[in-house]
């Protein structure tokens, strides 16, 4: 079986589009709620699932995580906000370095307390280059992180972080507006940075609509991740994944 970026990688040339959702446990209130949310996966057309979230404080990700994996049949990818937050039983982990910002702990010093757990478990790793955006209010990733956000009307700015990211090895960029944000990232933004990077773009946060989706995709993002919407209207997973379905035809 090929790796996650082996598949984002070949998607991309392809010209092809792909659709995750992100599953964040602490939203997760009971068993019956995990059942729900595995049936839409399964039958609405995501690729990929992400488990992860920037607080955690309910005790449940372990087990939450293998029973996706167990009942999914597609592949599901760490999206970590803390080393605690590992397991042998996802597929890959997005290895995300906070290069929007300046916090030495998101940028190396996490990473340092992962890398041995990671390299004994032997888990994909995939180098991604997190870019947190300024999408109308402020978010639990950057409260979190202690860092600012790219101003959402600065797409030069993300262009030349995203261009230092790509010089320094990394595999991926994620561009993320954070959990409920009023706006998606803009497509001048994503447009900019799909032409200073020549690796895939991950477009998260702020995503609610079928036009919002199809001007992503437009503007060059690679994957779209559906957070806030998948956990308050999980049914439109369905409808925007025609949207994915329509563009890679």
């Amino acid at each position: 079986m090929n790796s996650i970026l082996t598949q984002l990688n070949n998607l991309r040339k392809e010209g092809k589009k792909s659709l995750a959702v992100l599953v964040d446990p602490d939203k997760i209130t009971d068993a019956a709620h995990v059942n729900h949310v595995i049936n839409l996966i399964k039958h609405a057309g995501a690729d990929i699932v992400c488990v992860g979230g920037s607080l955690l404080v309910e005790q449940g990700f372990h087990n939450i995580l293998r029973e996706i994996k167990e009942k999914c049949c597609v592949p599901v990818v760490l999206f970590p906000g803390s080393p605690q937050q590992i397991s042998k039983d996802a597929d890959a982990m997005l290895f995300l370095s906070l290069i929007s910002g300046r916090n030495a702990e998101l940028l190396i010093g996490q990473h340092v307390q992962a890398a041995p757990v990671l390299k004994k478990i032997g888990l994909e790793v995939i180098p991604t280059g997190y870019m947190i955006v300024d999408c109308g209010k402020q978010t639990t990733a950057s409260y979190i992180s202690q860092t600012f956000p790219i101003p959402h009307n600065k797409p030069e700015i993300a262009a030349a972080t995203a261009m230092a990211g790509e010089m320094l090895g990394l595999k991926c960029i994620y561009l993320d507006g954070g959990s409920g944000a009023d706006k998606p990232v803009s497509p001048a933004m994503i447009e900019a940075v799909r032409a200073a990077v020549d690796i895939p773009i991950i477009v998260g946060g702020g995503i609610r609509t079928e036009r919002q989706v199809q001007e992503a995709y437009d503007a060059g993002a690679d994957m779209i991740v559906l957070g806030t919407v998948f956990e308050n209207e999980p049914e439109m997973l369905f409808s925007l994944s025609e949207v994915k379905e329509r563009w890679s035809k």
